[in-house]
């Protein structure tokens, strides 16, 4: 465990301040925020009242519901109590900084070095399979738990048998999207169609009850005979706090349970500054991520696909190779008409990734540092829905981009593949930064100081932005992509995540939550990490004091209007550059838009500016970002 060490005033900001001589070894005192405000069960609707709470055990108690519900971010539903307890308060971000809680990740570590010896006796045994548990690694190829599960498995003459558990309340609590759960729905068919070439069967199974999957893991490694499980890691704190609990549970069992750093490219905690901290700022870091794997160039080798399996090993476990793929639970599902739409769109599985990203490569390349940031140039890979269901690894993408370059350099060679590789290592970047801060996977901002900004309660707002009816163009077009495709432009994403946490001064959370139930490459980390960039909450963000304008931001990467006219059927009959501010324009261009319906701006530019300044001022109590 980290040393523990009593907080010092200079270690936190003004509005943390009682976290002077606030010590919590274990990490369980109570939460001083949520004693003055006990949030309420998630509301579907911002702005609407809210009931008292369910607690995690049953009914509230009578002081619970003395507590508070009135704060705006929980009336919005920001945190979710049906799985999660009330926000974290700023003393216990805090504390984390200042290494006084250890971290999830640091837990998980710990565990698997203190059961070293213990589990590597267990490895020799030789069981009758060896078992890979698949998550966000819906593939076969580079693929490092189930590549080590084969490996394992020749060594001792048995079989692999994979499994895959589908978690409707996983999918709840984490806000996937139904989009993204049928994409992973039909990429698990065609990860068993490829496992079956191998004479290896993907068990697939429902597990209602989220708590319950640690549990029903053990019993069908039991059930098999197995005696050693492998998994890939994934970084936010539920995840690595079950795998934890796996190790523990695995071995009173006699079974060794191995999870693997797959997920990125360099594994978290390997990059720290010359002081030994982690990385806040992306530059260095990335600097520091390409010099790391110029040193150590076997992160980037392709991992073996596993053998397959030994003779008989299909007749014995026949009945594995039958299981059906589940419908998606009632909350998730698509109607037909969006199904057949998604799947025309993004194709799913590991082959359709290599085929996408070999295009890319391909006749794309060449011009993407040029054309990236146009939404209508269509230059981009939109390889991410592949990243965040782990049908392509990173790793597999580095390697590709970097095998048709000039240069076996990662920072060198052709424009196109220099740059394309620093936008894949923003991934990486954003998940070290979920490990080392992983409050901010529990509704807190990066810069947990700026939670005390005054933001607006406005619900007609709030419908405009999602529905794409602001009466500014450019915002309007993108979130109506979103909602049709399930999918947004990276340029896009930063221009609507700004407008909504500056213009409509909108808790950026609502923003980050609906984008996570609507896009089909939802991924948390990711996520997160833009939308701290664009209301500058976040890891090496804007400046808040820098707020986009909205009609520049268009005039700049949609000059022409494509973009706006493909997605504003409204402002198809405006010509030129008036359909970026057509009511500002005036003459035709106005009588089109508003005979067409269109709306006008839900709130004035300059006002919006300068209500912003004022509030994070307010809310930071100094008037430096």
């Amino acid at each position: 465990m980290p040393p523990k060490r009593k907080l010092r005033s200079s270690n936190i900001p003004p509005n943390a301040a009682s976290a002077i001589d606030y010590t919590d070894s274990a990490g369980k005192a109570p939460n001083k925020r949520s004693k003055l405000s006990k949030p309420a069960s998630k509301a579907s609707t911002y702005g609407t009242a809210t009931t008292p709470a369910k607690s995690r055990g049953g009914d509230i108690s009578d002081d619970e519901a003395k507590f508070d519900h009135s704060r705006a971010e929980e009336r919005a539903g920001i945190v979710d109590r049906k799985y999660y307890p009330a926000e974290m308060s700023n003393e216990r971000c805090a504390m984390y900084n200042a290494e006084e809680i250890a971290r999830p990740m640091e837990r998980l570590n710990t565990v698997l070095q203190e059961t070293n010896t213990q589990r590597e006796k267990l490895g020799k045994q030789k069981g009758g399979t060896v078992v890979h548990w698949f998550k966000r690694d819906l593939r076969v190829r580079d693929n490092t738990g189930l590549s080590e599960a084969g490996r394992v498995a020749k060594e001792k003459g048995v079989g692999v048998i994979g499994v895959w558990i589908m978690s409707p309340q996983d999918w709840e609590a984490h806000l996937v999207s139904p989009a993204k759960c049928d994409f992973e729905l039909r990429s698990v068919d065609v990860l068993r169609q490829d496992l079956a070439e191998l004479d290896i069967p993907l068990y697939i199974e429902v597990v209602e009850k989220r708590k319950e999957v640690p549990k029903r893991l053990v019993e069908l490694a039991q059930e098999w005979d197995a005696k050693d499980v492998f998994c890939n890691m994934e970084f936010e704190p539920d995840e690595l706090r079950r795998e934890e609990k796996l190790v523990k549970m695995m071995l009173e069992k006699k079974i060794k349970f191995e999870p693997c750093q797959d997920d990125c490219v360099v594994p978290p905690g390997n990059l720290q500054t010359g002081g030994g901290k982690q990385y806040a700022v992306y530059t260095p870091w990335y600097r520091a991520w390409v010099a790391h794997l110029h040193s150590h160039p076997d992160l980037l080798t392709e991992r073996p696909v596993p053998s397959k399996n030994p003779s008989g090993f299909r007749q014995k476990y026949s009945q594995l190779f039958n299981c059906p793929i589940p419908d998606a639970p009632e909350s998730k599902k698509l109607s037909p008409e969006d199904k057949d739409q998604l799947s025309r769109l993004w194709p799913a599985g590991e082959h359709a990734a290599i085929e996408r990203l070999e295009r890319f490569l391909t006749e794309k390349i060449g011009r993407y540092q040029a054309t990236r940031n146009f939404p209508s140039a269509n230059s981009t890979a939109c390889v991410s829905v592949h990243h965040a269901a782990g049908t392509l690894a990173a790793r597999t993408s580095v390697r590709m981009a970097r095998s048709v370059n000039s240069t076996k350099k990662l920072d060198g060679g052709i424009d196109g593949i220099r740059s394309w590789i620093s936008e894949v290592a923003w991934r990486d970047f954003y998940r070290h930064v979920l490990v080392h801060w992983p409050y901010i996977c529990m509704h807190k901002p990066f810069k947990f100081e700026y939670t005390n900004i005054a933001w607006e309660s406005n619900a007609t707002h709030f419908e405009a932005w999602k529905a794409g009816r602001t009466g500014y163009p450019l915002v309007d077009a993108a979130m109506r992509c979103l909602n049709a495709t399930s999918y947004m432009h990276n340029r896009l994403r930063m221009v609507t995540a700004s407008f909504l946490a500056k213009h409509l001064l909108l808790d950026w959370r609502l923003g980050e939550q609906y984008f996570m139930t609507r896009l089909i490459d939802g991924d948390f980390a990711s996520n997160a990490g833009g939308w701290g960039f664009a209301s500058s909450t976040g890891v090496d963000p804007q400046p808040y004091f820098r707020v986009f304008n909205p009609w520049l931001q268009s005039e700049k990467f949609d000059a022409e209007g494509e973009f706006i006219r493909k997605w504003v059927g409204e402002l198809e009959g405006v010509e030129g550059s008036a359909v970026h501010n057509p009511y500002e324009v005036g003459g035709e261009a106005g009588r089109v838009a508003e005979r067409r319906g269109y709306p006008r701006c839900v709130v004035e530019h300059r006002f919006a500016r300068e209500r912003c300044l004022r509030r994070y001022k307010e809310g930071l109590g100094r008037e430096t970002a």
